[in-house]
């Protein structure tokens, strides 16, 4: 059955917190899976989550504090001691570990290592901490099952047995030489049939897909997802096998580079979240607004510009609107063609055969926008044959100069190093505005004989 939050569950749950009954409320979410708990602690303040996560065991408030809310897991780490922050590290994979540790003061991180009872983990999750986020060293765990090819059969099951306690799941077993070399893959269906005197070196696979740790977050996952993988192994520079990236991390950047993504469209310049303070908010719209503010100012000026022909024809002042809301629309979709190319490296073909594919797209559709919009101004607004036929010819031109300019854009950004999810933004929308009301007034200009 699926879980269901309901006001009454919450209100059950507060209620043995205030009367401190931490006996009754460990039997109440002892059936539950952590991440329903996860989303009833997002539903209650920070004291009453941090009891909560002090009360049940660490084996299951580690997982919990990976499914929370960033702001909601600082804060209750914040109410935990650096020894109580090390018993929840104790229990987590390396790699996420060192995503919660490194979110800690440097003091803190110090302090919550030296707790840690397990040398080695610790060891592990400060070396992850030297890799950048958005690389695979930074989104790699040390925890994976590998055996060397000099063993046999018998030795390398004996010690997979072993090591497979420290791992929560088991996708692959990975094969290296005796320097820690990845050398390839071991099937499970071929360990198993393969004589028990066997070495490891006569049945394993050579053939195994894997990244550098210098390898950027973006390519591991278009990897992954070509070849259908569930985990992938990563190497340093020597080639010696140093950890594995798993799918559910994987679809964590994606989730979290597609907000990313979705903000900076929305002209929002850094993560926030809506419970943000109002500086922090201001901090990250203002320059977005600052440049559809530009763009705006910059588009009065070119209709100040035509006040001679805007006296003689006023009407055309009424289609203003539909030529600014066209061309943004036009380069916001071009782009977004562009920009999901490039994520998913997905972009064949010559620049020029593009650009006359987009173009060619870009004039069926604004001849059939333009031809509903002649009627409407002519019949509708009742405006001269000459003036319907400059809105008309205005539309296709900015529909597929806004095209253009959406395909350009973003690639110009990505040649450049800049992240082309800014060109869905209010920069596409706002430059092609400023272009749109130019191209307008001057084709009517032409029309019109002025």
């Amino acid at each position: 059955m699926r879980f269901q939050l309901t006001d009454e569950f919450i209100e059950k749950v507060e209620k043995l917190i205030a009367d401190d009954n931490g006996e009754a409320l460990e039997a109440l979410l002892k059936e539950y899976h952590f991440a329903d708990i996860a989303e009833l602690l997002e539903e209650l303040d920070t004291d009453e989550a941090t009891y909560i996560v002090k009360l049940l065991d660490s084996e299951v408030t580690s997982e919990i504090l990976i499914e929370l809310d960033d702001d909601l897991r600082e804060s209750i780490l914040d109410n935990l001691t650096p020894s109580e922050i090390a018993d929840e590290l104790d229990e987590m994979d390396t790699d996420d570990a060192a995503d919660i540790i490194a979110e800690l003061d440097d003091d803190i991180q110090k302090q919550v290592i030296g707790h840690i009872e397990d040398t080695t983990h610790a060891a592990d999750i400060v070396d992850l901490l030297r890799y950048d986020e958005d690389t695979a060293g930074g989104l790699m765990a040390k925890e994976l099952v590998s055996v060397k090819e000099s063993w046999t059969v018998a030795g390398c099951v004996r010690e997979m047995r072993r090591q497979a306690e420290n791992v929560t799941r088991v996708h692959s077993i990975y094969v290296t030489d005796k320097e820690g070399r990845l050398k390839g893959r071991l099937s499970l269906k071929d360990l198993l049939t393969a004589h028990q005197r066997a070495h490891i070196s006569e049945v394993y696979i050579p053939k195994v897909d894997y990244v550098t740790v210098h390898t950027e977050a973006n390519e591991v996952a278009r990897i992954m997802q070509k070849y259908d993988l569930e985990a992938i192994p990563v190497v340093d520079d020597e080639g010696i096998l140093v950890g594995r990236i798993t799918i559910d991390d994987i679809l964590d950047y994606v989730k979290e580079e597609a907000e990313r993504d979705y903000q900076m469209a929305a002209g929002i310049s850094q993560d926030v979240e809506a419970s943000d303070g109002l500086f922090k908010q201001t901090k990250a719209r203002l320059p977005w607004l600052m440049i559809g503010m530009m763009g705006g100012l910059g588009a009065a000026t070119i209709i100040s510009n035509f006040e001679v022909i805007l006296s003689t024809y006023p009407k055309l002042l009424i289609f203003v609107p539909l030529i600014q809301a066209t061309a943004g629309n036009v380069g916001v979709q071009s782009s977004a063609i562009i920009v999901q190319g490039l994520a998913n490296d997905s972009l064949k073909g010559h620049l020029f055969a593009r650009i006359v594919r987009e173009t060619t797209v870009a004039l069926v559709n604004g001849i059939s926008i333009a031809i509903i919009v002649l009627f409407i101004s002519h019949f509708i607004f009742y405006t001269s044959y000459l003036e319907s036929l400059s809105i008309g010819v205005a539309l296709i031109t900015v529909i597929i100069l806004a095209a253009i300019v959406g395909n350009l854009i973003p690639i110009f950004l990505h040649r450049r190093g800049i992240d082309p999810a800014v060109a869905t933004g209010p920069f596409i929308t706002t430059s092609n505005d400023v272009f749109g009301i130019f191209t307008y007034f001057l084709i009517a200009k032409l029309i019109l004989g002025f």
